[in-house]
């Protein structure tokens, strides 16, 4: 798939928020090494410079284009697979935020780094829990349709996409971890014309962008649209509240 980071970042206050209250509840002091995976165009990056300057900061993506934009902010990002990740022996930080959605063995990747990071480092992650929601159900059912199954089918990621939060809580319990995990709903402010369309053409819909060609794709955003509309009406003053949920997970290794 290819990112769009300016498409990203057209709502970076509402994608950056859930990011300040994950790394909040790590209460790390002196950590030596933080990493982020999955550091995006490196705008929330940056902060994990500024709250611990002393540390070595890796920041990781699998997104070329996202990786250009980290390093004109200042960082030495590189592009990388958080799959084929493998902790050095002094990460004390892990931060993933809005990434391991994108990666269906995830589960498996938590496991093995509570086993692989030192004692008493910490694992961060923050993943959308809104797969249900109307924005979602709504891509994937013009997506399964006659018109688009055959080019479509596979793309796009469904309800098992994430756990619910007791699940991540006691997968990483079992890992030996002391576990902090909790959920929130933002009801978003959204304005413009088809604001929750542009809000999922900067995620949701990257598979389905990488699936069609410039034809194909602006005639599935003109079936898209009226839906999205109608799941998500305008207020009389002109915006659209959009609730979006969020699951958060942060994990100390050894100590539970």
């Amino acid at each position: 798939m290819t990112w769009d980071p300016r498409q990203y970042l057209a709502f970076a206050d509402h994608r950056g928020r859930p990011f300040h209250e994950l790394v909040g509840r790590v209460r790390a002091d002196e950590p030596r090494r933080v990493v982020d995976l999955g550091c995006g165009p490196g705008n929330l990056t940056v902060g994990l410079r500024d709250r611990w300057p002393q540390a070595q900061l890796d920041a990781f993506d699998s997104s070329p284009e996202m990786v250009q934009q980290a390093r004109e902010r200042g960082l030495d990002a590189a592009v990388a697979d958080v799959r084929d990740w493998t902790p050095p022996a002094d990460s004390d930080v892990v931060i993933t935020n809005a990434v391991l959605q994108w990666v269906p063995e995830h589960r498996e990747l938590l496991q093995r780094w509570a086993a692989e990071l030192p004692h008493g480092a910490w694992i961060a992650m923050q993943v959308p829990g809104n797969f249900g929601s109307p924005s979602h159900v709504t891509i994937r059912e013009l997506a399964a349709g006659d018109r688009w199954r055959d080019r479509l089918g596979g793309v796009l990621r469904g309800d098992g996409t994430v756990d619910e939060p007791m699940d991540y809580a006691g997968l990483l319990d079992a890992a030996g971890c002391a576990v902090d995990v909790w959920e929130t709903t933002y009801v978003q402010r959204l304005d413009g014309p088809d604001p929750v369309l542009e809000w999922v053409m900067g995620t949701a819909l990257t598979p389905v962008r990488a699936a069609l060609d410039d034809s194909e794709w602006e005639q599935f955003l003109a079936e898209l649209r009226p839906r999205l509309a109608a799941a998500y009406p305008r207020r009389e003053d002109g915006g659209t509240f959009f609730p979006f949920r969020r699951i958060f997970v942060v994990a100390q290794v050894g100590v539970g």
